[in-house]
C-alpha cells in the first residue's frame, strides 16, 4: 500500500475541519476519530480500487553496448494485463552512474494510464558517466485507486546491463599514422641492415650508405657497387602489458591513470593491427587479471575494446616479478612489449628495475606513462612549497626514465593528451628501424 501527497493535504483539511468541530462543542476525541476515520475509509477505498500491479507485464528492448559519452537507448514495453484501467506512474531504477532517464523528462519516473489490455512504450535513455557493466536495480510499477489518495505498488529484478566501452578519443590520430605506415611499407625502401628486416631489392651504392649493405655478387655482374635495401617485417608480435595496480587508479583530471593509458594502448593496438602485427593484451597487479589475444586485422580493436570495458585498477601493490614472469612465460619468441605503468620511485625501484633486464634480453621494451599536465600555482608560500614538490617529482620520474633506458628499455613519458601519438610514433620508429 502507498500513500500519495493528495491524502496528506485532505489530513491536512481534516485537521481544519477538527478544529471547527471542536469549536462546536464536540469532543475532540470524537472529532478525531471521525476525521481520521473518514480518511481511512477512503484511502482503503481507492486502494481497493486501484489496478492490481501484478497484472503489468515489461519488456526491455534496445543497445546493450555504448561507447563513454554516448547514450544508449531503449525502450520499455508496459502491458496491462489485468481487467481495470490502471493510472499511476512507473520507476525505472539503475546504477546511480548509468544516468538512466525516460527521455525528455529528466527523471526515471513515467506517468501511466493504460485501459484493461492496453500498452504503452517508455523511451529511455542511458548515458553512463564510468566504463564497465551498468546494471538495471528494479522496476516499481504504482497504481492509484480513482481518488488518487492511495495506491498498490510492486517492485521486480529487470535483468538488463549495458556495457559501456572506453570513449578512444584519441582514434583523431589513427589516420596520419596510417599514412605514415603506408608510406612506410613497400613505397620507401629503408637502406639499413637491422634485426628484423625483409630484403628488399638492389640499388647502386650513394654515399652515406652502410657498407655491410653491399652485395658482393651483384656488384661483381654489375658495372657500379650495388646495395641492398630492407624492409621491415610485418608479421611480428606487440604485446599491451597493463599495470593495473594502485599507482594506476590515481586521478588526473576528470580520468583515472589507467583510463588515459588503455586510451594510448587502442590507438597503438589499432596501428598495428593494421600493419599485419599480432596484438595481445595482458592486465597484472598482484595477479593476471585479463588476457586477451587479439590476433590481427581489423578485428583487434572490438576485441581489446570488449576486453578493457570491465577492467579498473586494484588498490594493491603490483607484483612486478609476476608481471614479468607471466609475460616472459606467455610470449617466447621475441616481441615488442609494451608496459604501461607509472614512473612513481619507489614502487619502480624496489619492483620493476630488479627484473626488468630479464625483459630487455628477450624483448623490444617500451615503458609508458602519462604524466600530470602542470598547474599555475600561488605566489604564496604554500605555493612554494607546492612548486618545491612538483620539481622533486619531476627529478624522480627524469631519474626513472633514464635507469629504464640505461636498461635498454624506452620510455614515452608525455601528459594525456600526447601520450597516444606518441607512443604511436614510437612504434613507427621502431618498426621503420627494423627493431620489432
Amino acid at each position: 500500500m502507498v500513500l500519495t501527497g493528495r491524502l496528506a493535504l485532505l489530513a491536512g483539511l481534516g485537521a481544519a475541519v477538527v478544529g471547527v468541530l471542536v469549536g462546536l462543542g464536540v469532543p475532540a476525541t470524537t472529532a478525531l476519530l471521525v476525521v481520521n476515520g473518514a480518511l481511512v475509509v477512503l484511502a482503503a477505498a481507492d486502494v481497493v480500487r486501484a489496478a492490481s500491479p501484478r497484472s503489468v507485464e515489461v519488456d526491455r528492448t534496445g543497445d546493450t553496448r555504448v561507447r563513454l559519452g554516448e547514450a544508449a537507448d531503449l525502450v520499455l514495453t508496459v502491458r496491462n494485463r489485468g481487467p481495470r484501467r490502471l493510472r499511476g506512474s512507473l520507476r525505472d531504477a539503475w546504477a546511480p552512474t548509468a544516468g538512466a532517464t525516460v527521455r525528455g523528462t529528466g527523471s526515471d519516473r513515467a506517468t501511466l494510464d493504460l485501459p484493461a489490455g492496453g500498452s504503452v512504450r517508455i523511451p529511455i535513455e542511458v548515458r553512463p558517466e564510468r566504463r564497465g557493466d551498468r546494471p538495471t536495480d528494479r522496476i516499481t510499477v504504482r497504481s492509484l485507486g480513482p481518488l488518487g489518495l492511495a495506491g498498490r505498488q510492486r517492485s521486480t529484478r529487470s535483468d538488463w546491463s549495458v556495457r559501456v566501452l572506453p570513449p578512444f578519443p584519441s582514434r583523431r590520430h589513427l589516420p596520419s599514422r596510417l599514412a605514415r605506415l603506408r608510406d612506410m611499407d613497400g613505397r620507401q625502401a629503408i637502406a639499413i641492415r637491422a634485426q628484423g628486416t625483409e630484403f628488399d631489392s638492389l640499388r647502386e651504392y650513394v654515399p652515406g650508405d652502410d657498407v655491410r649493405s653491399i652485395d658482393w655478387r651483384a656488384t661483381a655482374r654489375a658495372a657500379d657497387v650495388m646495395v641492398r635495401t630492407w624492409r621491415p617485417e610485418r608479421d611480428r608480435r606487440v604485446v599491451l602489458v597493463l599495470d593495473t595496480g594502485r599507482t594506476c587508479a590515481a586521478r588526473i583530471g576528470d580520468e583515472t591513470r589507467l583510463d588515459i593509458l588503455l586510451d594510448a594502448g587502442l590507438l597503438l593496438a589499432a596501428l598495428a593491427g593494421r600493419a599485419g602485427d599480432r596484438v595481445d593484451l595482458m592486465a597484472h597487479d598482484r595477479r593476471t587479471r585479463l588476457q586477451v589475444s587479439g590476433g590481427t586485422g581489423p578485428s583487434v580493436l572490438p576485441q581489446l575494446v570488449e576486453g578493457i570495458a570491465t577492467l579498473e585498477p586494484e588498490l594493491t601493490e603490483t607484483d612486478h616479478r609476476g608481471l614479468v614472469a607471466a609475460v616472459l612465460g606467455q610470449v617466447r619468441k621475441r616481441a615488442l612489449v609494451v608496459l604501461f605503468t607509472s614512473l612513481d620511485r619507489a614502487p619502480l625501484e624496489e619492483g620493476l628495475l630488479p627484473v626488468l633486464p630479464a625483459l630487455t634480453a628477450r624483448h623490444t621494451v617500451v615503458v609508458a606513462a602519462v604524466r600530470e599536465p602542470a598547474t599555475p600555482l600561488d605566489a604564496d608560500a604554500a605555493g612554494t612549497y607546492q612548486r618545491a614538490a612538483v620539481a622533486r617529482a619531476e627529478l624522480d620520474r627524469a631519474t626513472m626514465a633514464t635507469q629504464l633506458a640505461r636498461m635498454g628499455a624506452r620510455v614515452v613519458d608525455a601528459g594525456p593528451e600526447d601520450l597516444a601519438p606518441r607512443l604511436a610514433d614510437t612504434y613507427l620508429d621502431l618498426k621503420a628501424a627494423g627493431r620489432l
